[in-house]
């Protein structure tokens, strides 16, 4: 395989179709909740340069994009997915790191955060030098939340006023440390144990 991970260009407009649907197929696969996009906006955040895309010899191997919140106080990473004939290689750790030092040249002022249930982002998180907050500590911009709408577990961010919810917040500031070595190293127990507690919580009937 020659893989190869860059910023968008025009050319890669065509892949927005399957970038959604693959998103989506991975979040019903895993039972889990997720912010649906739409073609339209992946290639928006294609032309204004805020997205990066794996490629193998033309075929679609993943892909990632940045929201900024703000005026650029704010950045998230989103839509990190990776095809599935591409999985087990470590290409979705390949395209957050790229990412995610993209969106520190870009917005180099910027703290980057993220919400997810996933074990396995938690994990590419911590080594990236991420470290578990509270949602107060995330962007206060209705807009981001707003982007929830479609998850599966909004009405549970909603009755928590959206200080909780099954996603763990994550945070990175650039001006509190470098980005190696991590100084919050991941403990996937803990972290699976939040989890579970929070599923049981939030989630019985």
């Amino acid at each position: 395989m020659n893989i190869s991970i860059i910023t968008t260009q025009e050319e890669h407009y065509k892949y927005s179709q399957e970038i959604c649907e693959t998103i989506e197929l991975s979040a019903l696969l895993r039972g889990t909740g997720i912010a649906k996009r739409t073609p339209e906006y992946i290639q928006k955040k294609m032309e204004s340069k805020d997205a990066v895309i794996a490629l193998d010899n033309g075929k679609f191997a993943g892909f990632c994009y940045i929201e900024s919140w703000q005026h650029g106080k704010f950045v998230a990473h989103s839509g990190l997915i990776v095809h599935p004939d591409y999985r087990n290689l470590g290409l979705a750790k390949k395209i957050k790191s790229f990412v995610f030092d993209y969106s520190l040249e870009k917005y180099p002022n910027a703290k980057v955060f993220g919400i997810t249930t996933g074990l396995a982002v938690m994990k590419i998180n911590s080594d990236l030098g991420y470290k578990p907050v509270p949602f107060s500590e995330l962007t206060s911009d209705p807009s981001f939340w707003a982007g929830c709408k479609t998850c599966t577990n909004f009405e549970i961010l909603q009755s928590k006023e959206n200080k909780m919810c099954l996603c763990t917040g994550m945070l990175y500031d650039p001006t509190e440390k470098p980005k190696d070595p991590p100084k919050h190293p991941f403990n996937v127990r803990v972290l699976n144990r939040l989890k579970l507690i929070k599923e049981a919580l939030f989630l019985k009937k």
